[in-house]
């Protein structure tokens, strides 16, 4: 009598979506002192920064999708990182709801 193979369940994930003011970006280049370049799904390339009360917990590198929040001032060419996909599971969520289609017809 053979055993039945165990089916994997989906893994459920929950995925952090940008909010009303929020952009997604992924970012093209670090600066140096905690600002990057990043260009940002609404066609705007920002100068970036981490905020301190994430400067310690949030490590960012290049080509990682990151979600951005603009600046009231001049917030078409600048913004805040405040929060970054970590696993590959949510960037492939991402893709897979077209919420990354403008960032990849860039690259």
């Amino acid at each position: 009598m053979a055993k039945p193979i165990p089916q994997e369940e989906p893994q459920v994930i929950r995925v952090r979506l940008p909010q009303k003011d929020e952009v997604l970006g992924i970012v093209q280049q670090r600066l140096g002192g905690s600002r990057m370049k990043v260009l940002c799904l609404d066609g705007n390339e920002r100068i970036c920064r981490i905020p301190g009360r994430l400067r310690r917990a949030l490590w960012v590198r290049e080509n990682d999708i990151v979600i951005i929040q603009p600046w009231e001032l001049g917030g078409n060419e600048k913004g805040d990182i405040i929060y970054k996909y970590k696993g590959k599971a949510e960037v492939a969520f991402l893709r897979k709801k077209g919420y990354l289609k403008n960032i990849e017809e860039e690259f």
